[in-house]
């Protein structure tokens, strides 16, 4: 039997050095994978003048699944953003962000566990109609929704709710205001949940749904919402449980996947071996898990847990005193 060949992206900033820690790790569990490296964003600017290489794309189709450390878009220079580039070149359609507590961390609440379903491609972010005009006074961008988007999506949610053994699905949505877009979502969204009697249903408006993520977040179990509100409630998930560092992501397609880091490239403490690698271990958990290898994942969570509800080698933004490569040894011993 062949090996499972990845794609690996490093990224910019301490991206080489969480997706190295990551890998180490994959390999200590016994994946036994291949991996064939690819550059991305300002790494692939400064070696290969472009921010997205053809290589790199030729990769993404050829292996379908791709682990990824944080890339950085230069900003306000007419760069495209390279995650909404590949989302859109692959059908990356549903963005999948899981937040669970952990003992140990300095996250505000205990026993979290919400797995926020974001459309991915439409929405505010499908990149139509952005234009400025010519005195600078008006704005103007164009949000798309699609009866097919919002099918896929919400399908997506609930199968996976059932797959989980998830008894719960919040729809959330600004119907009330954005009556053409939001309502077509959540109307769509609401027909899909009838193919779904054994899980519960709850429809809840984008800004009620904050407060009550911040007051009661025990209460919530599957978000399904489109993709600017996805966006900012799957960080505001990830300060439930200690921040960005926390906090993976999957981008997943009928033919391609990408599993990343979701926090930024952290340029500022690139290179000083301090990066917590937590969230990008998180994002290869749910790769293996994608590829039904649960055991391994399973392995890798569980040691994962011991090292932070130990304090054992963590690092700062964990409350330790430690680096990178000590955080991955301690997970390491533990396998």
């Amino acid at each position: 039997m062949s090996k499972r060949t990845i794609t690996v992206i490093p990224g910019d900033g301490i991206g080489p050095s969480i997706i190295d820690s990551a890998l180490q790790i994959l390999d200590k569990v016994g994946c036994d994978f291949e991996y064939e490296f690819a550059d991305a964003g300002l790494t692939a600017l400064e070696k290969q003048g472009e921010l997205l290489p053809q290589r790199t794309l030729e990769l993404i189709e050829k292996n379908r699944i791709t682990l990824k450390g944080p890339l950085t878009t230069p900003v306000g220079e007419g760069f495209t953003s390279i995650n909404v580039t590949l989302r859109k070149k692959f059908g990356l359609y549903a963005n999948v962000r899981p937040v669970l507590s952990f003992k140990g961390t300095k996250a505000r609440y205990e026993n979290i566990d919400i797995i926020t379903v974001r459309e991915n491609t439409e929405g505010m972010y499908s990149g139509f109609g952005q234009k400025v005009s010519e005195d600078g006074l008006t704005a103007e961008a164009t949000s798309v929704i699609t009866r097919q988007g919002a099918e896929q999506i919400a399908t997506f949610a609930y199968e996976l709710a059932r797959k989980e053994n998830r008894k719960k699905v919040t729809i959330v949505h600004k119907a009330n205001i954005m009556k053409s877009t939001s309502g077509l979502f959540l109307k769509v969204a609401r027909e899909v949940s009838l193919r779904y009697p054994d899980i519960k249903t709850e429809e809840m408006i984008v800004d009620a749904t904050c407060m009550k993520l911040v007051m009661n977040p025990e209460n919530f179990d599957v978000i399904v919402t489109t993709n600017l509100f996805g966006d900012i409630l799957s960080d505001l998930c990830a300060g439930l449980v200690g921040g960005l560092g926390m906090a993976p992501g999957a981008n997943i397609g009928r033919d391609a996947a990408i599993f990343e880091a979701v926090h930024g490239s952290a340029p500022d403490i690139a290179g000083k071996n301090l990066a917590n690698p937590t969230s990008v271990i998180l994002a290869s958990i749910q790769m293996l898990e994608y590829l039904g290898m649960a055991d391994k994942a399973e392995q890798i969570r569980k040691a994962v847990s011991a090292v932070i509800a130990e304090g054992d080698r963590t690092t700062h933004d964990l409350g330790g005193t430690h680096g990178t490569t000590d955080f991955t040894q301690a997970v390491l011993e533990r396998l």
